[in-house]
């Protein structure tokens, strides 16, 4: 049996603001800092030590994986980064208040955009300085694959494919796999493995700091699903 443990990052310092986030690669609040150790205590309590980690290369995510492994006193497996799990791209939308953007466009182009599942947001122009293309760390990724804008359909295609490319290759070993990543990363995942339909996902949401745990057989089907809590 293997187990996927997902754990969405502790509160940035933009959900604390209301600001849509994105690719802006922003620090973790003190609350979300607290809110990662929370996520470390409770895999001890439950016992669920991983055997390899996987993050995006968003600091908020790396931050709270460094978080909770320090506080499983387990820092010394691997931890492997992609971009391709990195958050959806809000495009034109990053580093904007949510409240102003939905005053902008209406509730329902709103809702449409930030929980539906194939419409993206305006796009970044190409030169606008919060593009990828002009941060250092994407200098090797080819332009082309380098979003201005995603629906979820869109991060789910990246997502996804990194899951059965280097995520699912542990499980198939009976590995413990531990994902940090983002709320919208991490939608697109449990989509695939749940089999949801896109109706479906608009209503799912992941809290910053919350815990997945999915066991599989040795076929590699589900056969049971837990959400961790903090005890209030």
């Amino acid at each position: 049996m293997s187990k996927l443990i997902l754990v969405r990052h502790g509160q940035s310092v933009y959900n604390q603001k209301n600001i849509f986030t994105g690719w802006s690669d922003v620090e973790l609040s003190f609350q979300g800092e607290k809110e990662a150790e929370e996520a470390g205590e409770l895999l001890k309590t439950n016992t669920l030590y991983p055997d390899i980690c996987f993050t995006s290369w968003l600091k908020r995510a790396i931050h709270t994986t460094q978080i909770v492994l320090k506080t499983l006193e387990w820092e010394h497996i691997d931890v492997c980064k992609s971009w391709k799990l990195n958050e959806r791209h809000y495009g034109a939308w990053q580093g904007k208040n949510k409240d102003e953007i939905k005053k902008e466009v209406g509730e329902e182009m709103f809702l449409s955009i930030r929980r539906g599942y194939d419409t993206p947001p305006p796009p970044l122009e190409k030169n606008d300085k919060r593009s990828a293309l002009f941060e250092k760390k994407y200098k090797d990724i080819d332009p082309e694959l380098l979003p201005r804008s995603e629906s979820l359909k869109d991060t789910k295609k990246r997502t996804v494919n990194y899951y059965f490319e280097k995520i699912v290759p542990f499980l198939v070993r009976n590995k413990t796999v531990l994902v940090s990543a983002h709320g919208n990363s991490l939608r697109s995942l449990v989509m695939q493995i749940e089999n949801l339909h896109k109706e479906d996902i608009m209503r799912y949401e992941i809290t910053t700091g919350e815990i997945t745990v999915y066991d599989f057989n040795d076929t590699m089907k589900l056969t049971d699903k837990t959400v961790l809590r903090k005890k209030k």
